[in-house]
């Protein structure tokens, strides 16, 4: 059986958690880090990863097709991913990016994280 194998649901429809992790990614790929709820920052962490791995084949039609099918919102960071991040890991199998714990947010005790490229 493949039960509770799949993405978190944030509490959200999912238009919004669509919406919400394609514009924490590209904040991610602006800035080099995100800084959120831990259940939020591992849901982008798994978006980024595989985003990445697309682009780690390099600048083509297919390659920007893909990508731009998964952040339709910001053509340069699309470009920023292909040209920029991705040939740093050209020779990494995996594990693009590191989630560190950063405790607990001292109004509603949520646990905070954040991403960041190794």
């Amino acid at each position: 059986m493949n039960h509770q194998n799949g993405r978190k649901k944030l509490n959200l429809r999912s238009s919004h958690r669509k919406a919400l992790l394609r514009n924490q990614v590209i904040h991610f790929i602006r800035y080099g880090f995100l800084q959120t709820t831990k259940a939020k920052a591992k849901e982008v962490q798994k978006l980024a990863e595989h985003i990445v791995t697309i682009a780690r084949a390099g600048y083509d039609f297919n390659t920007i097709r893909r990508i731009k099918q998964m952040l339709p919102y910001d053509e340069a960071m699309v470009k920023k991913m292909i040209k920029e991040v991705a040939p740093k890991y050209i020779g990494r199998p995996g594990g693009y990016t590191r989630l560190i714990n950063l405790g607990q947010r001292p109004s509603d005790t949520a646990k905070i994280a954040r991403l960041e490229w190794v």
